[in-house]
């Protein structure tokens, strides 16, 4: 059946491996001393899970869940574009698409298997929590 035109394999998220993402995310925000939120979706951007940490900025659960959304959509790291680019692709999308760093592919197989969001800290502290929450399930690429 895996070859046939009519469907497509690819790997998936489980919740266990959505829990050692939040887990590992969790462990490195409190290494670094910056309480996150944290959000995993799926390929097609659904959150498959999602943890504020005691003491995180409440409204970056929301920027959170944007970055991973974004990552999945576009199969890259949040943060890249161009400024002028950004604004008009958040204002085409209603907001549902950022910029903000923090958002990155999870590539297994050298697939899109998901994404994860990270929000609450300086850009180079959440990229550094979401690099963490790849790497409890060996994703493809950490950047």
């Amino acid at each position: 059946m895996s070859d046939s035109p009519m469907f497509e394999t690819r790997p998936t998220l489980t919740h266990d491996a959505v829990l050692a993402m939040l887990q590992n995310g969790a462990a490195k925000a409190t290494e670094i001393g910056q309480p996150q939120c944290l959000v995993v979706v799926d390929a097609s951007g659904e959150v498959m899970g999602s943890l504020r940490m005691s003491g995180a900025k409440y409204l970056s659960l929301r920027s959170a869940r944007a970055k991973a959304r974004t990552a999945a959509a576009t199969g890259g790291a949040t943060g890249g574009m161009p400024d002028d680019f950004a604004a008009k692709l958040a204002a085409a999308t209603g907001n549902a698409v950022t910029n903000l760093p923090g958002g990155m592919p999870v590539k297994l197989e050298g697939q899109i298997a998901g994404a994860v969001g990270v929000g609450s800290g300086t850009g180079d502290q959440d990229i550094a929590v979401a690099q963490a929450m790849l790497a409890a399930v060996g994703a493809d690429s950490l950047a």
